[in-house]
């Protein structure tokens, strides 16, 4: 067979993506600094140069997290694989774990916790609300055999924000170890490892870290090292069995996998301007930008999917106003605007829209783009909006909520 018979049907030619301003749910905009150390000389992954990069960013994780774990580092893959690696080392075949679901992520864990041949006792909430503590104390009373407490701390499907300390407080009087999801969380909400006694956390790199999607930063307690080390049977994946990533991940440096090298600078330069801008100025910022964006779609008489004391500032989901077509509002503000906002999953699908303002996207301009557009948009698609008066009333919320001097935490914290 002749090679011009694989040619491609339509030329092709190298690809450069189109600028936007990414307002969804993840990824968010990578930084230039990110991007910038992406493009640095690819070194070999046991090279003694990257060794001691990778010590550092362990060293960053961990004050990002706020954990003296030892074991704290990112996982080569999205969030996704950081959930798995949590589960698939601390689940055995018929063990019970208590699964909180109140969107889509939580449905997640279920699949996991089944795959690995284990019982899931699901605790239920409605969408747009955080998951009920009594809930899951009531369920651990029913099922004192159980042995991990997992949920969503910060469930990116509805902008909902649950009391991780206090569900952590609650497994440990039972015995349980818990599985934390902050792939949303980690960088725009307080998240204290060490101080809520969380066993195990994982999060995404692409949501307000502002880096690329690609790497799973996950920290596990002494409790969870001491289990891994101890099981009867392997693990049923040999990629994300915490014992071999030890041997990597730790100070012998043996070969398990060849590092994704740039896409860890990337992490690296993300993490340390975290540091940079400091935990609690970055928790801040988010909430200053939200409670304008808040201002602004409120003009427009736009509603929120979940109570003020359990939203998420750098999730917004809202209910699209009836008579509003949301699909073709989005394909405006993306084609007119180069703008990108969220549609609704699962149960919300077709019935809201998710605003992020994650990282790198939650900044001043961002919320004043966002609400100019959609003004825009609603006046060219015939509903009544008084223009102007959205970004006007941003404008009032930032005056009226200062973004305080940024004060670093303490130095980034140290394994054991």
């Amino acid at each position: 067979m002749a090679t011009k018979d694989f040619y491609p049907a339509k030329k092709i030619n190298t690809f450069y993506p189109p600028q936007r301003t990414l307002m969804g749910p993840g990824p968010s905009d990578t930084h230039p600094r990110v991007l910038s150390a992406m493009a640095r000389p690819t070194l070999g992954h046991l090279d003694p140069v990257f060794t001691e990069m990778m010590e550092e960013m362990k060293t960053l994780l961990r004050y990002s997290f706020q954990t003296n774990n030892l074991l704290t580092f990112p996982v080569s893959g999205p969030g996704s694989v950081g959930m798995e690696m949590c589960f698939v080392n601390m689940v055995n075949p018929g063990d019970k774990v208590i699964v909180c679901r109140n969107g889509v992520f939580g449905g997640r864990m279920i699949e996991n916790v089944q795959r690995c041949g284990g019982t899931a006792v699901v605790v239920e909430d409605k969408w747009g609300e955080p998951v009920d503590p009594q809930k899951v104390e009531d369920a651990l009373k029913q099922n004192p055999d159980a042995k991990i407490v997992a949920f969503v701390h910060a469930e990116t499907s509805t902008g909902v924000l649950s009391d991780a300390r206090t569900l952590c407080e609650i497994a440990r009087r039972y015995n349980c170890m818990t599985i934390v999801d902050t792939v949303t969380s980690l960088g725009g909400s307080p998240i204290l490892t060490d101080e809520w006694k969380i066993d195990a956390i994982y999060s995404g790199s692409q949501k307000c870290l502002s880096c690329p999607p690609g790497l799973s930063p996950v920290s596990f307690s002494e409790r969870v090292v001491d289990l891994v080390k101890n099981r009867q049977r392997k693990v049923q994946s040999w990629f994300m069995d915490l014992n071999l990533q030890l041997g990597y991940w730790g100070t012998s440096r043996t070969y398990h996998h060849t590092a994704p090298t740039n896409a860890l600078y990337a992490l690296h330069e993300s993490l340390f301007m975290l540091y940079e801008e400091g935990l609690e100025h970055s928790w801040a910022r988010h909430q200053r930008n939200h409670q304008a964006l808040k201002a602004g779609l409120e003009t427009m008489g736009i509603e929120f999917v979940v109570a003020e004391k359990y939203r998420l500032p750098q999730l917004n989901a809202v209910h699209v106003p009836a008579g509003v077509d949301e699909k073709e509002v989005r394909r405006r503000l993306l084609a007119d605007y180069s703008l990108e906002i969220g549609a609704g999953l699962g149960d919300f699908a077709g019935k809201v829209w998710r605003f992020g303002l994650m990282g790198y996207s939650s900044k001043i301009e961002n919320v004043m783009l966002c609400l100019s557009a959609l003004e825009s948009v609603f006046s060219d698609m015939g509903k009544k909006s008084d223009l102007g008066a959205a970004e006007a009333a941003a404008h009032k919320s930032y005056a009226a909520n200062p973004l305080p001097l940024p004060q670093q935490m303490s130095l980034p914290l140290h394994g054991k």
